[in-house]
């Protein structure tokens, strides 16, 4: 059978010691028609234990646990502090629902109350120290970027007479590299690492090296991915789908397609097919370098796999294709997705807006937005937004501006981004009365700009040119001479 790489390209245990073949089909590579003659087929033995199953119960058990968290979660607030609701339930409230309430908390900015939660467990007749709550708590900390916090949580864990183990390692690792300085969080991260591989009830596992492999291949260190590889072969540790997924898709967005295709061959040399995360990543990355052929070539082949297609894949490639004005191409990528049965979400709505734009169609894109407010369905300020950078991006901030003062109307309430967005739009075309009364709006709906949204705004009004003659009656701003759809409707 004909590999789908080079003849020349011989599986590697290292990535990027040798050059990625171009020419390759994705079909032949991951789906063969026929069994490899070399390879036997397996026979599959199960063991099936003759033990009664108790699902139903350990599912009830479950949703009680979770009707519990919802009654404590709906019972906090300013009035009511979190302790003395905690009191209320005192004879009800265990460890797996305060488990469960780090999770509900950590998904806001709730992590001082996190800490409430862990202090009250620890006064409970019943609490036992527990390395899961630890590695619960340190990875709400390290996603809030209290790396500190994380620090002392850890502390106290061996302070308790708790043994840190593997998990607990792995959450302190991803705790550091939410940190701002990523050169010393990833310092940090490998130190950990090395620290674990000298204890023996502490080795890393695949988690492991799967947060550490993305980390320094966002962190673009080849160099450093490439030991990690290696250093995973020559353990007894093997590498998962979310292994190579988390490192093709690192290496994607940074544009890296060589070394994202040198792990693609590791992965192939390893026999590990590819799921929908793959070939949505793929897709993405070559659509990003305007790598069409490719991303065509990959697309070809979900179709024929055992996969199917998500609305990522298409959304994915009409807003690249939007970005390279490949309007046709775009328009057929989401008529193949309703030929397909696809129904459109609000992300694919944004993504033909913004595609509308970027090919000079802003008759088109507000006719899609229209029918979203005459749809009745409810209106995302992302949508809202995606219009408003159709009508700055096209030289439009007069449309822009009437959209936004309307915004509410059709039940939306602009957020930061949105004043952002216009701020930026309206300095750059030096519309200084639109400027002044954004600001208005700004301080009505409570909106404080940070340095940032100053410092970003001041460039882009630095880069512009000043307008010639009055802004209200030059006639390039007029919306009448603005809007770029060349008849192309």
């Amino acid at each position: 059978m004909s590999l789908s790489f080079s003849q020349s390209l011989q599986p590697s245990k290292f990535p990027f010691t040798h050059p990625f073949a171009q020419n390759y089909s994705f079909t032949q590579l991951w789906f063969p028609s026929i069994p490899h003659p070399e390879r036997p087929l397996s026979t599959t033995i199960s063991c099936i234990s003759t033990r009664p199953r108790r699902k139903s119960s350990v599912k009830n058990d479950n949703s009680e646990a979770l009707e519990l968290v919802r009654v404590l979660v709906r019972n906090f607030s300013d009035k009511e502090p979190l302790v003395k609701t905690l009191n209320k339930y005192v004879r009800f409230v265990r460890t797996e629902h305060c488990f469960l309430l780090f999770e509900e908390l950590g998904k806001s900015d709730k992590w001082l109350q996190c800490l409430e939660v862990f202090r009250w467990m620890q006064k409970q007749r019943w609490y036992i120290p527990d390395n899961g709550v630890y590695s619960k708590l340190i990875s709400v900390m390290g996603k809030k970027g209290q790396t500190r916090m994380a620090m002392w949580l850890f502390s106290e864990m061996r302070n308790s007479g708790c043994r840190p183990d593997t998990s607990v390692y792995n959450a302190l690792v991803t705790a550091h590299l939410h940190s701002r300085d990523k050169a010393k969080a990833l310092a940090k991260a490998i130190g950990y690492f090395e620290k674990m591989k000298g204890m023996e009830w502490c080795q890393p596992n695949i988690v492991t090296y799967n947060i550490l492999l993305r980390a320094f291949a966002q962190a673009r260190n080849v160099q450093q991915v490439n030991a990690l590889f290696k250093d995973l072969d020559e353990s007894i540790v093997s590498p998962d789908i979310y292994t190579y997924n988390g490192v093709m898709d690192a290496y994607g967005k940074n544009g890296m397609i060589r070394e994202m295709e040198s792990v693609l061959t590791i992965m192939k040399s390893n026999q590990t097919k590819p799921d929908i995360i793959t070939f949505n990543l793929l897709i993405d990355s070559y659509g990003k370098k305007q790598e069409f052929e490719k991303m065509e070539q990959v697309f070809k082949s979900l179709l024929r796999s055992r996969e199917r297609p998500t609305l990522p894949t298409f959304n994915s490639m009409i807003i690249n294709y939007g970005k390279a004005r490949q309007l046709e191409r775009a328009e057929h990528a989401f008529g193949k997705m309703t030929e397909m049965g696809y129904k459109p979400s609000f992300v694919t709505y944004e993504s033909l807006i913004t595609m509308y734009g970027l090919c000079d169609c802003v008759s088109r894109a507000q006719d899609i937005f229209d029918k979203l407010i005459e749809s009745k369905k409810e209106m995302k300020v992302s949508t809202l937004n995606a219009m408003l950078d159709v009508y700055c991006m096209n030289g439009l901030p007069t449309e822009a501006h009437k959209l936004f003062e309307s915004a509410k109307s059709i039940g939306v309430a602009p957020d930061s981004s949105t004043y952002k967005l216009l701020y930026k739009a309206y300095t750059k075309a030096n519309m200084k009365e639109l400027v002044e009364n954004l600001l208005k709006h700004m301080e009505k709906d409570g909106i404080v700009p940070n340095k940032r949204f100053f410092l970003d705004a001041l460039g882009a009004f630095f880069s512009s040119k000043p307008i010639s003659g009055s802004k209200n009656s030059t006639a390039s701003s007029r919306p009448e001479n603005r809007v770029k759809d060349n008849h192309k409707d």
